[in-house]
């Protein structure tokens, strides 16, 4: 059989254990044979185990510490090391026999679960690796021959169950792998992992699971319909699908969307406030129009309005303007009464207009005059640059945030300015009863000039006629 590879502080120890063992050989009594176990301390010479300088306790040459060391069973000798255990197993091999259940190497570099290695390794986590490596070491001496069905303590303090040729839930591939005077090795075929140990793996896990913080990204919005999209709620297996399969079909790019249905005699088809409430919440996670928003909901009551119009069905167009331009309104634009809803009832339109259909309308009529709720004004639409523009003069806005929200019923388009009706044309002043009658007179006389210069123009184009049929007598009474 091979022997596995160990490390530098190993070959050391073993170097200096097989010089230790020529000089007993020289100076002592030869030992039994390994296949009968002998009495502890049948060797009378002894070594301090290599790399154990705080050690109280020694061990012989031929003890099953250092056998463990020199076998098949590396891996568990180096968590041994690891786990700084070897003052106390010498402690204990000085007091009584061990029996040690040591899993094989390939138990603990492929089978074993690598999360639960980690945390095994862990310096903060030695505690429990003492304590999963001290249960599998029983003081006292137990051979495959006389295998009793019992519970035995452990040096970890808890107890292992002992059945035909099985410890625990680990199956006993090689019993007395290892014989030695003060101790046996039975190889075993997994790890012996107590219930503090899994306990506190699982405690510590989940902890870690708990005070981790999940990345959550952005809100996503359906490009199709420019809504937010909200999680699906759970559907069971085998259940039939929630929608209709002709709403899961996007429509084709050369499509509008089709228009939500007007009022009709059923009152409260759709739920307005949940959908002013959506368009407002979608306004203010795509950023830049936040006062918008703001006037919409805490400066007026236009929200709880456009809630009720859309739960009555009717549509409205909303014109948004961005907060570039709403900082460019002056105070004392705000400060009238009633100019905060005067100014948000000129931004919306009665229809619902997307940009595709806005453009293709202002495309093929050349202007566009769309109602507003601010009756009975108007707001004008062009094209201009290959989009809409409202207004005309230093008073326009261009639409350059398209369908920021389009759900069939509202339509959220972004301008750049904030738009103002036409100015009024005022009212005409009273005359006085003097300025009155020069008025008149001065009309009295452009009317009888108009009469004299109509009447000299149909004399001269008679004359003029009379000459050409040739009638000279009635042409010289012209003359």
């Amino acid at each position: 059989m091979d022997r596995p590879s160990v490390g530098g502080a190993t070959e050391l120890l073993l170097l200096y254990v097989m010089s230790v063992v020529a000089v007993a050989v020289a100076v002592s009594a030869p030992t039994s044979s390994s296949s009968s176990p002998a009495s502890p301390g049948s060797d009378s010479s002894a070594v301090t185990l290599a790399g154990v300088s705080n050690s109280t306790g020694q061990i012989n040459s031929n003890s099953v510490l250092v056998a463990l060391l020199d076998s098949r069973y590396t891996e568990l000798a180096e968590l041994v090391e690891k786990a700084l255990l070897l003052p106390s197993l010498e402690a204990a091999v000085g007091r009584h026999n061990l029996t040690i259940f040591a899993p094989r190497n390939e138990a603990l570099e492929r089978d074993l679960d690598p999360e639960f290695k980690r945390f095994l390794l862990e310096p903060r986590n030695l505690r429990s690796l003492q304590a999963l490596l001290l249960y599998h070491v029983v003081p006292s001496r137990i051979a495959s021959g006389v295998w009793p069905q019992a519970r035995h303590p452990t040096l970890a303090g808890d107890h292992l169950h002992l059945e035909d040729n099985k410890v625990g839930l680990a199956a006993v591939a090689h019993p007395d792998a290892v014989i030695r005077p003060d101790g046996v090795i039975h190889g075993i075929e997994r790890l012996l992992v107590p219930r503090s140990v899994q306990e506190d793996f699982n405690r510590r896990r989940s902890l870690a699971a708990i005070s981790a913080v999940l990345p959550t990204g952005s809100p996503e919005v359906d490009p199709r319909t420019h809504r937010l999209k909200k999680p699906a709620p759970p559907v069971p297996p085998g259940a039939p699908p929630v929608l209709p399969i002709y709403d899961a079909l996007a429509p084709g790019p050369s499509l509008a969307p089709a228009p939500a249905p007007g009022p009709g005699s059923g009152k409260h088809w759709f739920d307005g406030e949940s959908q002013v409430k959506d368009f407002i919440q979608t306004l203010l996670l795509y950023g830049g129009y936040n006062e918008f928003a703001d006037i919409l909901v805490n400066l007026t009551s236009l929200a709880v309005e456009m809630g009720r119009l859309v739960s009555e069905g009717y549509v409205l167009t909303v014109l948004a303007p961005s907060d570039d331009a709403m900082g460019r309104l002056t105070a004392d634009q705000l400060s009238e009464p009633g100019a905060p809803e005067a100014i948000m009832y000129y931004h919306l339109i009665p229809e619902y207009q997307t940009e595709e259909s806005m453009y293709n309308a202002v495309r093929r009529f050349g202007k566009v005059r769309y109602d507003t709720l601010r009756l009975p004004h108007k707001v004008v639409a062009r094209e201009a640059d290959g989009s809409v523009k409202f207004g005309s003069g230093e008073g326009s806005a261009y639409l350059f945030d398209p369908d920021i929200y389009t759900d069939g019923r509202i339509s959220v388009q972004g301008i750049d300015a904030v738009l103002f009706p036409p100015d009024e044309t005022p009212p005409a002043t009273p005359l006085s009863p003097a300025a009155r009658k020069a008025e008149l007179a001065q009309v009295k006389s452009k009317s009888k000039l108009k009469t004299k210069l109509r009447r000299g123009k149909l004399f001269e184009m008679g004359c003029n006629l009379l000459g050409v049929l040739g009638q000279r007598s009635n042409f010289a009474t012209c003359q």
